[in-house]
């Protein structure tokens, strides 16, 4: 399992195990985080599940792909370092610590 804290805008943080394999949205989803819409359910089709990823590891995480970059433009203020789609970003054991802080609104 892997440890994440997802960050509400309002600065509530909720630490979740999240098994290897699901996605940060799925950990997120699963265990009634507030503020990650995912309205595509995970296809990469809308930017409902933004996050802003704590800085310390943007460098850490694998890269975004073309279609991630895209669907990025339609998210709340993105950050063009921090912003990452949760849907992509697959879970691994190397993710405990992980933070994620997710924005005002999601669109």
């Amino acid at each position: 399992m892997a440890k994440i804290t997802y960050i509400e805008h309002s600065g509530t943080r909720h630490e979740i195990d999240v098994a290897p394999g699901l996605t940060v949205m799925e950990g997120a989803r699963d265990n009634g985080v507030p503020g990650i819409e995912a309205d595509c359910g995970g296809a990469c089709a809308c930017s409902t599940c933004h996050v802003y990823v704590d800085p310390a590891w943007v460098e850490r995480l694998p890269a975004k792909d073309p279609m991630e970059e895209d669907m990025l433009d339609f998210a709340y203020e993105p950050d063009p370092q921090r912003s990452r789609l949760t849907c992509q970003i697959k879970v691994t054991e190397e993710m405990d610590g992980l933070v994620v802080q997710l924005p005002e609104k999601q669109i």
